[in-house]
């Protein structure tokens, strides 16, 4: 029988999120395998990680795409990225928490990618007016990271209802970066 590895991945993504310290046991379990299973395809926790964040790599860069970021006005482009990028916010809101993905000379360059998507945006806003100049484009790229996240989380634990994740993160994130006149 052939093994699903988007499936597999998709199960541990959906288990760690919930319990970031589940055991590849666990992990193989959710997944609807044997351990020896899952162990051929990730060697151990490490692996499944690094797989885990190609598939959130590849999700971040889809939201950009579909997002359509250079078009319109940029605060236009906030509210549609979080909404293209809603399914995956629990996988990066594990993801964020996985230190060793961000240390070093061996991060992926994808999230440079990301990042670098994110920054042009929130300049572009400040380059129409749109965005508050004070705050760097760097930062309001990370306070998305962190509402991204904070969202993901709150909606898990049911303190937040999965309908208003977007128009919570949307409004906390321009109400703070918006221009005031």
């Amino acid at each position: 029988m052939a093994v699903d590895l988007e499936q597999v991945l998709r199960s541990a993504a959906a288990l760690l999120t919930r319990k970031s310290t589940a055991t590849m046991d666990e992990v193989a379990r959710a997944a609807g395998i044997s351990r020896a299973t899952l162990h051929r395809h990730f060697a151990g926790r490490d692996a499944l990680v690094k797989a885990l964040e190609e598939l959130g790599i590849a999700e971040c860069e889809a939201a950009l795409d579909a997002a359509r970021t250079d078009d319109g006005p940029a605060a236009d482009a906030v509210r549609r990225l979080v909404r293209e990028i809603e399914p995956a916010a629990a996988l990066l809101a594990f993801l964020y928490t996985e230190n060793q993905l961000f240390e070093g000379e061996e991060q992926n360059a994808g999230w440079a990618r990301i990042d670098a998507g994110l920054t042009d945006l929130f300049r572009r806003g400040q380059e129409s007016g749109e965005f508050r100049i004070d705050l760097t484009p760097a930062w309001l790229t990370e306070a998305l990271y962190g509402l991204l996240g904070a969202g993901a989380w709150a909606v898990a634990a049911g303190r937040v209802a999965r309908n208003d994740f977007n128009h919570m993160i949307v409004e906390l994130l321009l109400g703070g970066a918006l221009r005031r006149e």
